[in-house]
């Protein structure tokens, strides 16, 4: 079995960014900035052998690169447990049709449909079900943040292997976007 999933890289000066965001909270467990990405489809364990057929489609996706810009911080979870802390994304059409393309591959290559619509961010902590109170006043602090526009010309299927010391994610392929 391989546990994967579809993401965009963010560039070593937008991690760097949003690793100064990584502080402030205490008990969580921050997102080393080598990890740090934007998930655009969990697909989770599969048999290896379905790796090519998940490439091959991958490989049949067609989209423009775009800019992103990243903006504001949240939580998820309820708002008495927050489970996970993250950097949202501005509004941009051009992901969602990415999204979409990559969805309708997975789907074609005989993965179950995604049921959750997309939620573009970043993951920076996890924070197995703390009270959001405590969460407050880093909310508030950071809720300006704004990283500059970065554009991105390729979109990625990881593996990722969980161990004692959290996740290790691995390029798998890489798959271009078509220049504008």
């Amino acid at each position: 079995m391989i546990r994967l999933f579809v993401a965009l890289e963010l560039p070593d000066r937008v991690r760097d960014r949003l690793s100064g965001l990584c502080n402030g909270v205490p008990d969580v467990r921050w997102v080393e900035p080598a990890n740090m990405h934007l998930t655009l489809r969990f697909i989770g364990e599969v048999e290896e052998p379905l790796l090519p057929e998940i490439d091959h489609a991958l490989s049949n996706v067609r989209s423009s690169g775009f800019s992103l810009t990243l903006e504001g911080v949240d939580i998820f979870g309820d708002r008495r447990r927050a489970r996970t802390l993250w950097a949202g994304v501005q509004g941009c059409e051009s992901l969602k049709v990415l999204q979409g393309r990559i969805e309708s591959a997975l789907v074609w290559a005989g993965l179950d449909a995604e049921p959750r619509k997309l939620h573009p961010h970043v993951t920076l902590a996890r924070l197995k079900g703390m009270k959001v109170d405590k969460l407050v006043s880093y909310l508030q602090a950071n809720a300006a943040f704004r990283s500059e526009a970065f554009p991105l010309s390729e979109f990625v299927l990881y593996s990722s292997s969980l161990g004692r010391s959290g996740a290790v994610y691995a390029p798998e392929a890489r798959y271009p976007l078509i220049s504008a």
